[in-house]
C-alpha cells in the first residue's frame, strides 16, 4: 500500500497490513479508502483528507487528527480515545453504534472547534 500527501508526495509505502501506529501521515490524501479495523495509535494525521473513508472498528488512540477532513467517514465502533480532533471536519460522519451494538469510544478526545453538523453520535461514549 502506498499513501500520498495532498501534493502527491509518497509519505508511506508498505504491504497490505493494517498497522499504521506511530507514523507521520500529516496531510495524507486517503479519501474513500477502506481501512476497517486499522490501527493508527499515536499517528500524526493532522490536516489529512479522510473524506468518505471507511474506518469501521479502527483504532485512533492518541492520534493527532487536528484539522483533518473526516466528512462522511464511517467510524462506527472506532476507538478515538484521547485523540486530538481539534478543528476537524466531522460533518455527516458516522460515529454511531457498530453492527454488534458497540459504541464509538471518544473518552478524553479533544473536539474543540470540530464541525459536527449532521454527524451521527448515537450512543457514542464521551
Amino acid at each position: 500500500m502506498q499513501m500520498r500527501d495532498k501534493n502527491g508526495q509518497v509519505i508511506y509505502e508498505g504491504g497490505e497490513e493494517r498497522y499504521f501506529d506511530d507514523l507521520d501521515l500529516r496531510d495524507a490524501a486517503m479519501e474513500g479508502l477502506t481501512l476497517q479495523g486499522a490501527s493508527f495509535c499515536d499517528t500524526n494525521l493532522a490536516g489529512a483528507s479522510l473524506r468518505g473513508a471507511d474506518f469501521y472498528w479502527a483504532v485512533f488512540f492518541r492520534a493527532n487528527l487536528a484539522n483533518a477532513d473526516l466528512e462522511g467517514a464511517r467510524l462506527q465502533g472506532a476507538d478515538l480515545k484521547q485523540a486530538n480532533l481539534t478543528n476537524a471536519n466531522l460533518r455527516n460522519a458516522n460515529l454511531g453504534r457498530d453492527n454488534l451494538g458497540g459504541s464509538t469510544q471518544l473518552q478524553g478526545t479533544n473536539l474543540a472547534g470540530a464541525v459536527l453538523d449532521g454527524a451521527s453520535l448515537e450512543d457514542a461514549e464521551l
